[in-house]
């Protein structure tokens, strides 16, 4: 009688790869500050807490802005852990140069120019007063027609400000000490180009994946266990 590997079995012998372990949520904001004149705000950030290590994902979702001050410049995060220091990896985000009649011009993926430091308990992630600011504030999409309608004169055209970045940009962040287990406790985003512009970002836990995670460990482990059944000798009866 042939023997049956166990999806367990399987799971166990090292065929099926289990995903790494990783900790992600994501903070968002959206509304109408009295700072912003009743102009909207919408933003969101996805944190991923490795060892040592802490992934950004920052968007700004409001579409056809106004005013430069619904652009996204500053965040500051707060960990479970208590980490307040530490180094940027790598950073990325596409370049984008709004025009003086609402068309934009499409750059080049670079280097964010934004750098972090620390602030009280928390981490800082701000482009103003670094050598780019106050360009590479992070712009939402473009209206109808893919045009930046709204823009006033801190957004078209504008020189100091110009280019800005067009999301989501990312960080791949250096924070000893940094585990799996960690979360963010608390999110402040600053917008446009004074300090002080600032919100308080409402947590969102984006939720494993679990079904699908299953779903392919389960299917890993039928091609291997296909593939195995193939392999075996036919025994004499």
């Amino acid at each position: 009688m042939k023997r049956l590997l166990t999806l367990t079995a399987l799971i166990g012998l090292g065929l099926i790869v289990q995903p790494a372990s990783a900790n992600t949520i994501t903070f968002d904001f959206t509304g109408t500050p009295g700072f912003t004149g009743g102009l909207p705000l919408s933003v969101s950030a996805t944190f991923t807490t490795l060892a040592n290590e802490v992934q950004l994902s920052l968007t700004n979702n409001q579409a056809n802005p106004t005013s430069v001050i619904q652009n996204l410049s500053d965040v500051v995060f707060h960990l479970s852990t208590g980490q307040n220091s530490g180094s940027i990896l790598s950073s990325s985000g596409t370049e984008r140069t709004v025009n003086g009649n609402g068309t934009f011009a499409a750059g080049p993926s670079v280097s964010t120019g934004w750098a972090v430091s620390t602030n009280g308990t928390g981490l800082e992630l701000n482009v103003l007063g670094t050598l780019i600011g106050p360009a590479h504030t992070l712009i939402g999409p473009p209206g109808a027609g893919n045009l930046y309608s709204n823009a006033n004169g801190s957004i078209a055209g504008n020189g100091p400000h110009n280019p800005f970045l067009f999301g989501p940009i990312v960080f791949d962040l250096s924070v000893l000490g940094v585990t799996t287990g960690s979360t963010i406790s608390s999110v402040d985003f600053s917008f446009g180009t004074t300090d002080g512009n600032d919100v308080p970002g409402t947590p969102s836990p984006v939720p494993e994946p679990t079904t699908l995670l299953l779903l392919g460990s389960a299917m890993a482990g039928f091609g291997a266990l296909a593939r195995w059944r193939r392999r075996e000798p036919t025994r004499p009866s």
